[in-house]
């Protein structure tokens, strides 16, 4: 089927939802509406498309992509979104060295500035720079699905070997150890919402109550993590 096969509204939410899946071209996500309603797509074959069927067709092709984006691309393709996608947000200014204390933090992320990801089909990281005064977004990494060779979990933890945390909708045993080889804590973060809120929860425990693991990612000298410790234990 060629592009002449399709009404331009159609073409326009393919495209759109496309974008709203990770590693997927229109031609991609046309192959597996074939087999999920057969083509040419129609505006009524599409109504009846569901998050199920989208995961399920075409030998799971899309089994591993989130549940939030397909939910996204479905809204496309039924035309219940608009054609604007929702803006990135704003980076923050920051210098190394401005937050004495502070500690990097990386979260999954498909959308705006949400912590809805998985870890292995994540569009970006979001990074912060997190004390327990302060919270600045300074980074968003996209993934750039072509550097991965190989080790496409590798190449992801390679992304945010500088943070100290990563926060994530979910993570197979596999990724988990490569983060963890690369001096990185995840936190598994299942019900998806604002990265900016669960920074803000994250602040109220670091200084002088960051848990042991959490003081050890701060810095902290092994004598200050026991006598806190004791402090606790006390």
């Amino acid at each position: 089927m060629n592009a002449t096969s399709l009404s331009n509204e159609i073409a326009l939410r393919i495209g759109l939802a496309a974008r709203e899946l990770p590693d997927t071209d229109a031609a991609r996500l046309l192959r597996v509406l074939d087999d999920a309603v057969g083509l040419p797509p129609t505006e009524k074959k599409l109504s009846g498309l569901t998050i199920k069927a989208l995961k399920s067709v075409c030998d799971g092709e899309f089994a591993d992509i989130d549940v939030s984006a397909i939910k996204s691309a479905l809204a496309f393709l039924k035309g219940e979104a608009g054609a604007s996608r929702a803006p990135l947000p704003e980076i923050e200014p920051y210098s190394d060295g401005e937050m004495p204390n502070s500690i990097r933090v990386a979260c999954a992320s498909n959308k705006e500035e949400m912590l809805d990801g998985h870890f292995g089909s994540c569009r970006r990281f979001l990074i912060y720079q997190v004390s327990e005064s302060d919270c600045r977004l300074i980074e968003l990494r996209d993934i750039d699905e072509s550097l991965a060779t190989d080790d496409k979990n590798g190449y992801r933890a390679s992304l945010i070997g500088d943070c100290q945390i990563l926060f994530v909708a979910s993570i197979g045993g596999p990724a988990a150890a490569k983060v963890v080889r690369a001096g990185v804590h995840p936190i598994k973060k299942p019900q998806a919402g604002s990265a900016r809120v669960e920074i803000q929860s994250l602040q109220q425990v670091i200084g002088k109550d960051a848990s042991p693991w959490l003081a050890k990612t701060m810095g902290q000298s092994e004598e200050e993590r026991i006598r806190f410790e004791q402090e606790v234990e006390a």
